[in-house]
């Protein structure tokens, strides 16, 4: 058994202030292999307060020291890759090969850009005898989920070192080492004492003495629209901003035109990447009614192709989803589709033989699914794709946009100007045309219920700067 029982505070590791533990459970087996500790809000304050001490001083840096201590955070990182590979597999159950390629690498990319962006942004723009000065918003609290671990630590972390912020992170709980490495990667290359803290912990706990803490300027959330909820509610009372990348249901509209041999099993496997744990994953599929048994046809055997098993195997394509509460929540959901009259194409409810141990899910495909059936509504993180037929493009448009969700919508047609044209009509914050995956410099965030702000590149920057224009500023001469 590891034991991970202390937080990252001031730049060192220290004792909780109130003992609680809580095991980390290994996905593959259903065994703990780790012990961490709960904070409190005792610890919240301790970190916050220590952050507030050292804001005056990083918030001062140049932009030559900040770009310097980006570089040596991907230096150190890039020592360490496998670990954060393996520690992610083993926590929350992503194929190591995906862990290897996406999850790891995606937490690299993400500094890179920091430092991107800064190397070349501009803190005062004059404007006549007006400056525009783009300054550090102070101390942030940062709440990550479990499913993209180092990816959205590292999306949040990045720029907000950038921008000479200084923070408090509670990863989640259920896949915290990860985020400890990281906070390792960040002393060893020399982020200033009290600059970035961690503390674990739960959300009615410490999430929430982190959103309400007068003394917290931004909170930066990532998780499920429900829980975003209760972040806002707990800052409303400080008036600080609030950035929440939330939940999804991202339909996948497949035009009369599209390349249905390679339409359908990228859009499959797309919605069973990290076991359907994505929150823009394509879980709705949209497909004209006549081609609807064509397609049916084409993804049933692409999901049945599918390997699922232990994230350390050689050829897994799956793992297990990361929980017993997720487990138990998916196989709730697959039910319902079933009670409700969809035609269950593949997979359904239980594990997948030969695997009796372990969170895993069957890779499921439901077809003749109706926009009001609960699997077309409700947001199942898991390997479930609903396929709902349509009878008119102006149909499918409205059926994709029938949601409280608006993150990602993706559009697959044999002409890029026709898939154009339907992008224009999504109220989604991305859209991916032709398979197109995601660009780490653009903007990440969606519309309605998926959230506020905008995270990755020059827009995720931005969210950790404050605005002031300061009048009768005169430019210096050259």
């Amino acid at each position: 058994m590891l034991n991970r029982l202390q937080f990252y505070i001031d730049g060192q590791w220290v004792d909780p202030a109130t003992p609680r533990t809580l095991d980390v459970i290994d996905p593959s087996n259903e065994e703990p292999f780790a012990r961490i500790s709960l904070g409190s809000k005792a610890d919240i304050d301790k970190a916050v307060a220590l952050a507030r001490r050292a804001f005056p001083a990083f918030s001062r840096t140049t932009r030559g020291e900040r770009l310097a201590l980006l570089q040596r955070i991907m230096d150190v990182y890039k020592r360490r890759y496998d670990e954060f590979a393996e520690t992610i597999s083993r926590e929350m159950g992503a194929p190591l090969s995906l862990s290897k390629n996406s999850q790891a690498a995606v937490g690299l990319n993400h500094i890179k850009t920091a430092a991107r962006v800064l190397k070349d942004f501009e803190f005062v723009t004059p404007q006549r005898t007006t400056a525009i000065c783009y300054e550090p918003i102070g101390v942030v609290g940062m709440i990550t989920p479990w499913n993209w671990p180092i990816n959205q630590i590292a999306c949040k972390v990045a720029p907000a070192l950038a921008a000479g912020c200084t923070m408090i992170l509670k990863p989640s709980e259920v896949a915290p080492l990860n985020a400890m490495l990281f906070a390792e990667v960040l002393h060893e290359a020399g982020v200033p004492a009290g600059v970035f803290n961690l503390v674990n912990g739960d959300g009615p706990t410490v999430g929430e003495a982190l959103s309400a803490h007068p003394d917290i300027d931004m909170m930066s959330f990532t998780g499920s629209t429900r829980a975003g909820i209760a972040v806002t509610q707990a800052a409303a009372h400080t008036v600080k901003r609030v950035s929440l990348e939330l939940g999804g249901k991202s339909p996948n509209i497949v035009l009369e035109d599209a390349d249905l041999s390679k339409a359908i099993p990228e859009g499959v496997m797309n919605m069973f990447s990290n076991s359907g744990q994505s929150c823009n994953a394509p879980s709705r599929m949209l497909v004209p009614r006549g081609l609807q048994s064509e397609v049916i046809a084409i993804a049933k055997a692409t999901a049945e192709k599918v390997k699922v098993g232990d994230p350390f195997a050689e050829g897994t394509r799956l793992g297990p989803v990361v929980s017993e509460v997720q487990f138990n929540k998916i196989q709730g959901l697959i039910q319902k589709g079933i009670d409700e009259g969809a035609t269950l194409v593949t997979g359904g409810t239980g594990r997948p033989d030969g695997l009796n141990r372990g969170y895993y899910v069957r890779p499921t495909i439901f077809a003749d699914v109706k926009n009001d059936m609960t699997i077309a509504r409700e947001e199942i993180f898991g390997p479930v794709l609903a396929i709902l037929p349509y009878d008119s493009e102006a149909e499918a448009i409205e059926l994709a946009n029938d949601t409280p969700y608006g993150l990602s919508s993706y559009v697959q047609s044999g002409s890029l100007e026709h898939a154009k044209e339907v992008a224009a009509q999504m109220r989604t914050g991305m859209v991916h045309l032709n398979g197109a995956g995601t660009d780490i410099n653009a903007p990440f965030g969606g519309y309605k219920q998926s959230g506020t702000g905008r995270e990755w590149g020059a827009a995720g920057f931005h969210e950790y700067l404050e605005v002031k224009s300061v009048m009768g500023y005169e430019p210096a001469q050259a």
